[in-house]
């Protein structure tokens, strides 16, 4: 026999708990999302299957599986789910109010240039809440409770709204010391001779060089790798080598000289930057202020 009622916060609690749980397949994954303790989502789960009477996720050390009851369940709480979300936005859209919390997603290498933006979207927009997630990860926006993600390189077909930014340059620079030591180079052929820093991609794959103009093909050589963008360019500040990155990665070194730019004539265009919601969301205050922050603080590149 079923117990007396439980209040709605509970049992919409259990019913988040649970989609989370079963869209990632893990309570862990599932408690990150929604900002509480694995034990909390764990719990919530367990009382929603007590006041359903029936088991939803079969649980072992090592992972989790949706039952029968389970999937079918999942598919009615997730259009539940969705239309709750929809109604969030008819009323943030009827207010006209950026206001909320808003989840974004960006690449490391772009992390420090979205906060330096982020004091003006507060300034502007007081009720608004921003929860930055650093990855390099391609995140799913609606599996992972993600509002906007920026992105780096070139966009897979999807029905997400994308808005163009400004593509960022490579730059090839070594600090006054090295170059002092080891020359400057003239032509891309004399990097042969050189210690040349590379990125270590998310995958273990080394980033290339590119290089634009006559002699573009020379093959630079590798001499140390770093997985981190703002470690690659702190090892050319101190003498390592010469380093290619992103202009907006080594600005603020080139204006206070603690770097130099060599083969200025052989830098090569940087890959496409988008930033990247949901069809339909573009127009909801929240995330369509912080679309207008990244067009005006990164510019754009067109459409």
């Amino acid at each position: 026999m079923l117990g007396p009622p439980t209040p709605m916060t509970n049992d919409f609690a259990g019913i988040e708990a649970f989609v989370h749980t079963a869209e990632q397949l893990s309570f862990r994954r599932a408690a990150r999302m929604l900002g509480i303790s694995t034990a909390a989502v764990s719990k919530a789960v367990a009382k929603l299957e007590e006041r359903l009477g029936v088991q939803l996720l079969e649980r072992t050390s090592r992972k989790v599986t949706l039952t029968p009851e389970g999937s079918a369940y999942l598919r009615h709480c997730q259009r539940a789910l969705d239309a709750l979300e929809a109604g969030h936005d008819a009323v943030q859209l009827s207010s006209r109010v950026a206001q909320g919390r808003l989840v974004v997603s960006v690449p490391y290498v772009l992390g420090p240039a979205v906060v330096r933006a982020l004091p003006r979207l507060a300034d502007r927009h007081p009720r608004l809440e921003v929860e930055l997630r650093v990855t390099d990860r391609h995140v799913k926006l609606h599996d992972e409770g993600i509002d906007v993600a920026v992105r780096i390189g070139k966009l897979p077909d999807s029905d997400l709204v994308a808005r163009r930014l400004a593509s960022p340059r490579w730059v090839i620079a070594a600090s006054p010391g090295y170059l002092a030591g080891h020359g400057v180079p003239l032509a891309p052929g004399d990097l042969s001779t050189h210690r040349c820093l590379k990125f270590l991609g998310p995958r273990g794959a080394v980033v290339e060089w590119q290089l634009a103009g006559e002699g573009a093909e020379v093959v630079v050589p590798t001499t140390h790798r770093f997985d981190r963008g703002e470690l690659l360019v702190e090892a050319a500040v101190t003498g390592l080598g010469i380093v290619q990155a992103f202009d907006f990665l080594v600005e603020d070194h080139l204006r206070a000289g603690r770097l130099v730019e060599v083969l200025p004539a052989h830098a090569a265009p940087g890959p496409p930057v988008h930033v990247l919601c949901r069809r339909g969301r573009q127009r909801v205050p929240k995330v369509r202020v912080f679309l207008d922050l990244m067009l005006q603080s990164l510019g754009t590149g067109g459409a």
